[in-house]
Parts: C-alpha cells; sequence; structure tokens
C-alpha cells in the first residue's frame, strides 16, 4: 500500500505535496486530514501547518484478481489463468486451465463458493458496488440453458399434475434464471421459498 504523509500551509497544499511525492492525482487516492492547521495572527505569528495521510486508493479489480488467484493456488496444483472482462460495475473472472472441472465443482457449487467469496471481500472493500461473476469454460451459460430448459420442463408438469413442483435450492442468481424464463408462462407463477442455503423456487399451476 503507497501512502505518505505531507505537509503544507493549507490542507490543499498538503495534499498536492503528497500527490506529487505519490506521483498520482487526486481521484486515486484517500485523503485523511490529520491536522487542519492554523493560519495565525497576520498569517505568520502562531501559525501551524496542515498535516494530511494520504493513500493510493487500491484498484478492486487487481485486489479480486489477487484474492481469487490466491484461493485457486491453495485449492489446485494447476496453473489456472484469471481474466477479469469488465461491464459497467459487472466484473467477469473468467478461468481457464487444465482440469476445470474440479474448480466447477457439482452443478457449479466450488465455483459458487469461490464468487460468494470474492462478492463478499469486494463489496467490503470498494467504495463502490460490484456485481462479481466467476466463470470458468463458459460453465454460466451451459449452466443458464439447462436452467431454462429445467424450467420449462417443471412447468409443464406443474400445470399437467395441478400441484406444486419444487426445485433444488439454488443461488440467488440462479433462482433469478427460473423467475426470468416463466414470467411469460400464463399457466404457471413462481416464488422463491425457505431460507438460504436451502431458499428454492416453486412453480404454482395458475386457476
Amino acid at each position: 500500500m503507497r501512502q505518505v504523509t505531507a505537509s503544507g500551509q493549507t490542507v490543499e497544499d498538503a495534499v498536492q505535496s503528497a500527490l506529487k511525492q505519490l506521483n498520482t492525482t487526486e481521484d486515486q487516492v484517500n485523503v485523511e486530514i490529520i491536522d487542519e492547521g492554523k493560519k495565525g495572527i497576520l498569517g505568520l505569528f502562531g501559525s501551524k501547518r496542515a498535516i494530511v495521510k494520504v493513500t493510493v486508493a487500491e484498484d478492486p479489480i487487481q485486489l479480486v484478481k489477487d484474492y481469487l488467484t490466491d484461493i485457486l493456488t491453495g485449492f489446485t496444483n494447476e496453473i489456472v489463468k484469471v481474466e477479469p472482462f469488465v461491464q459497467g460495475n459487472t466484473i467477469t473472472f473468467e478461468l481457464t486451465g487444465e482440469k476445470l472441472a474440479m474448480i466447477i465443482g457439482k452443478r457449479g457449487q466450488t465455483l459458487n463458493a469461490m464468487q460468494y467469496l470474492v462478492q463478499t471481500m469486494i463489496n467490503r472493500k470498494a467504495k463502490e458496488r460490484y456485481n462479481i461473476i466467476v466463470d470458468a469454460e463458459g460453465y454460466r451459460e451451459r449452466r443458464k440453458q439447462t436452467l431454462e430448459q429445467l424450467a420449462h420442463r417443471l412447468a409443464d408438469k406443474a400445470t399437467k399434475i395441478n400441484k406444486h413442483v419444487s426445485l433444488e435450492p439454488m443461488p440467488s442468481f440462479e433462482r433469478k434464471i427460473i423467475h426470468g424464463t416463466l414470467q411469460d408462462n400464463h399457466k404457471v407463477e413462481t416464488y422463491s421459498d425457505g431460507v438460504d442455503p436451502h431458499r428454492h423456487v416453486v412453480i404454482k399451476p395458475m386457476k
């Protein structure tokens, strides 16, 4: 972490001095005012210099990348490349390498756990709120297609037997896929039930 303590006739002077030492700009730092200083009589007698502590803000993308790399290093001996892709406040980290099936886990459970960890970490440290997606070998898109097919199949089942049909517990972003897939199906309605980690989607036939 790059950080300096600087002084100046005013707070602004002290900040500018720190920025010069750090070779950066004000939008890239966090400023802590230690002492606002004092002008003194006629600007001379009893004056006191302002003191600030200026810290270069951490890059949230690099922060998550390093954190995710540390998790992967402790999880597998294989080399896994972590590549970030940014779209607005959504950051997708694409994992590439050998033997990623173990990292994905059964129905993406391991991948989901990693995603939850990095999502929690970044939103504790960053000023802005980010939506984090951790993907491997295009798993997220394949899983989305599987969930859409499952939603349609179970909706048909619910209307056929005229009973509620409950799906397996899923994380919130997967439940949203089920809800979204069936939102235009006027034969059924969906809602989430239960408490995490057992919260699940229920498909209810319309009367």
